[in-house]
């Protein structure tokens, strides 16, 4: 199964990037995902389902640790493939 995941981290700072942004840029740009599209409001990536779980474990952990105060993120099937 392929799965798509939309996230953000807070709290948000229009000026610079804050530690935690970076670092969940890293982990998904590292990621084993495709269709990585990272913004300054959203991300979004999709992958087989171990690649997007693998990735969000690591998004959660990361980023709390880097000071995030708030992670939002879905989960959606998007379709049959590899794992």
């Amino acid at each position: 199964m392929r799965l798509r995941v939309e996230f953000t981290t807070e709290p948000f700072d229009l000026d610079e990037a804050p530690a935690h942004a970076l670092v969940a840029r890293e982990v998904i740009e590292a990621a084993e995902l495709d269709a990585v599209d990272v913004g300054p409001f959203g991300n979004t990536a999709e992958g087989g389902t171990d690649a997007v779980l693998t990735a969000v474990d690591a998004l959660l952990r990361k980023t709390l640790e880097a000071g995030a105060t708030r992670i939002s993120l879905q989960v959606n099937v998007v379709g049959e493939g590899d794992q």
